[in-house]
């Protein structure tokens, strides 16, 4: 990927991708180490504030991060994880980021289980990514997940009702609307656009990135 070349909104969405490899490779290597979401999402926005500004080739092009960003959707205020914003001669860009992390064990060292309902929070970061594109002005969005268990990427059999719910790789999923319950609370989301999981591994780490087509 060369992050030099396109569109200054080209570049600001390279940026991304280009600082989530960078993430990728250190978390896999043990550089930095993640246990939790919020760890991830201080960890990831420290590479991409010092990426961005390589992308800035004139004096008319600027941007910056800002971390939980209050939005209303669907009559609900949500906090945005992480958003994009870039400005080029006055008119801004601004791409949503979501992120999930799911690690076996705790920090505590005990077992976190309830690998059910981070599946399902896979699915509704996507749906609130559409939301934010469709109802609070952003141009795009990009779900941003790791985790440390196999059985989620390169599962041996998809028998549990949470398949429904599919974040192994290669799955392909579009326009579905989901409504198993998970973790004894009823469910009801869409995500209209098409997504492919495809999982990079790190070390004992796999990562994904995926934005709807």
């Amino acid at each position: 990927m060369n992050i030099l070349i396109g569109s200054f909104e080209e570049r600001l969405r390279k940026s991304i991708s280009f600082a989530w490899g960078i993430f990728s490779e250190k978390v896999g290597s043990g550089l930095i180490l993640i246990n939790k979401e919020a760890s991830m999402q201080l960890q990831y926005s420290y590479i991409l504030q010092q990426v961005i500004p390589l992308i800035c080739f004139s004096d008319q092009e600027s941007a910056r991060i800002e971390l939980e960003t209050g939005v209303k959707v669907e009559g609900k205020y949500r906090e945005i994880d992480l958003v994009l914003i870039g400005s080029n001669g006055g008119n801004d860009y601004n791409v949503a980021v979501e992120m999930k992390c799911y690690r076996e064990y705790a920090a505590s060292g005990g077992k976190r289980g309830a690998t059910d309902i981070f599946m399902k929070d896979v699915y509704e970061d996507l749906h609130l990514l559409e939301s934010y594109c469709k109802h609070a002005g952003f141009h795009k969005g990009v779900a941003l997940v790791m985790n440390d268990l196999e059985r989620l990427v390169n599962p041996k059999k998809k028998e549990a009702k949470c398949w429904d719910y599919d974040i192994s790789n290669s799955t392909k999923v579009s326009n579905r609307h989901l409504t198993t319950p998970i973790g004894g609370k009823s469910v009801d989301l869409k995500v209209a656009k098409s997504y492919e999981f495809k999982w990079v591994k790190n070390g004992s780490f796999w990562f994904l990135e995926n934005e709807g087509v």
